[in-house]
């Protein structure tokens, strides 16, 4: 599966409307820990294929999203889970640290 961009517009039918877990980065461009996570990211995309999906939020385009689930600083990925979300990480985080989290809420 390939890692979906999400709007402000398209997250009610990419995110809160799935089934099953998805991870949304919310980042921005000019963030380096964004940019740092984003190949981890794509590795793990390859890794959890069939059993999360992987979504991107650049929060400067899509600021709604961002205060809508309180985001204070990037990047964040918070879990949901058949569109409720159920679990937040701040920070750059390594691939092992957010495989367990999308074990977690399978």
């Amino acid at each position: 599966m390939a890692i979906v961009n999400v709007s402000d517009q398209s997250f009610n039918n990419d995110v809160e409307s799935s089934q099953g877990v998805v991870l949304v980065d919310f980042w921005a461009p000019w963030c380096g820990p964004c940019k740092a996570i984003a190949p981890i990211l794509e590795e793990l995309d390859g890794e959890v294929s069939g059993q999360a999906t992987i979504a991107k939020v650049n929060v400067d385009e899509n600021p709604e999203s961002a205060s809508r689930f309180g985001v204070m600083s990037i990047p964040t990925i918070i879990v949901f889970k058949d569109g409720q979300p159920v679990d937040k990480v701040v920070g750059l985080n390594s691939k092992d640290a957010l495989k367990s989290l999308v074990a977690k809420h399978q």
